[in-house]
């Protein structure tokens, strides 16, 4: 039987961090399905360094979801992976969120989280409290936030937990979620 994995995104997610992922789990042939708020037309953004001090930010390709989160049987995956963007910040804020999440922890299957996708992490911040990982490093504090160790690689593994800084560290990041998933 054919392996299954959620990717919790939604509107201002960034396109590399959701397309190369949902490809790399098709070509697989791992059912990827993509849960986001309510199911509709996300709208992807494109961050990059172009001489600013921070990333700038441009629209990206269109993505159809196929779940929305009050739907998501989180049982029914055997993996997840949350990319970043904005989409991270308020996503956190949805009822449905830390269900789905803590499952993930409890049940110890693996999680990809990479950038910013520390924020939807926060919704079950006591599953992270101990643990190291990474993350985009704006997103630093928030690791600490929840008793967590921040790691300064690029990518890091800890335990069921992958956890990688940004798009470039995309190739690294789904090897290793790959290697947790078909363990």
């Amino acid at each position: 039987m054919s392996k299954k994995v959620l990717i919790l995104t939604g509107d201002a997610v960034e396109a590399l961090e959701v397309f190369y992922p949902y490809y790399r789990l098709l070509e697989e042939n791992i059912e990827a399905v993509l849960a986001s708020p309510s199911v509709k037309k996300l709208n992807t953004v494109v961050h990059d360094f172009v001489g600013w001090e921070t990333y700038t930010e441009k629209p990206g390709y269109l993505l159809e979801s196929h779940v929305a989160f009050a739907d998501v049987k989180p049982e029914e995956y055997d993996g997840l992976l949350i990319p970043g963007g904005r989409a991270p910040e308020y996503i956190r804020l949805n009822e449905d969120v830390p269900r789905i999440v803590r499952h993930f922890f409890e049940a110890g299957k693996p999680v990809g989280a990479i950038c910013h996708a520390v924020q939807v992490l926060e919704a079950v911040r006591d599953a992270l409290s101990g643990r190291s990982l990474t993350a985009y490093i704006a997103c630093k504090p928030t690791v600490e936030g929840m008793g967590a160790t921040y790691v300064h690689q690029s990518l890091h593994v800890d335990g069921n937990l992958v956890s990688a800084h940004a798009w470039p560290d995309l190739p690294g990041f789904m090897r290793e979620f790959l290697k947790l998933l078909n363990q």
